[in-house]
């Protein structure tokens, strides 16, 4: 049986990504500039430092974006799910939450959503991380069917 997600398991690694992709362009970054180094008179040499360097920003730069439009379409459904659960009062202020917020907010049952977004609009608590720490039931993460 699977783990239930919490604060401490809720990050995900991409092992093709994390431990086989950046770790080959970065060692091939570093032969590439050794080799550069003890051949320093062609310049091709240089312009394979080059490349192996631009490799390295495509991987990270194609990650980010990746990332970047995830962090966008949760906060889409975030702010609907919102809509759907926050008492009439706290509606109104859903524009006021960042990005941030509304993805730590992701992670809160439907039951506690309404006292930790107050929180978060009190001001009592600000940084992801600690929006968090205070979520007592976890909302399991829904995968698509295949």
């Amino acid at each position: 049986m699977a783990e239930s997600q919490s604060y401490a398991t809720h990050r995900r690694f991409l092992p093709l990504y994390h431990f086989v992709l950046i770790p080959f362009l970065a060692v091939n970054l570093i032969v590439r500039i050794v080799y550069a180094v003890r051949h320093a008179g062609a310049r091709l040499n240089w312009w394979e430092v080059l490349v192996a360097f631009m490799l390295i920003l495509f991987a990270l730069l194609a990650r980010f974006m990746t990332l970047r439009v995830q962090d966008r379409v949760i906060a889409l459904e975030e702010t609907i799910r919102l809509a759907r659960c926050l008492p009439e009062d706290l509606r109104g202020r859903i524009g006021e939450l960042r990005t941030s917020h509304l993805i730590a907010l992701r992670f809160c049952d439907d039951a506690e959503v309404a006292d930790l977004t107050r929180a978060v609009l009190n001001r009592e608590v600000a940084r992801a991380g600690d929006i968090k720490k205070r979520i007592k039931t976890w909302r399991p993460e829904r995968r698509p069917r295949a």
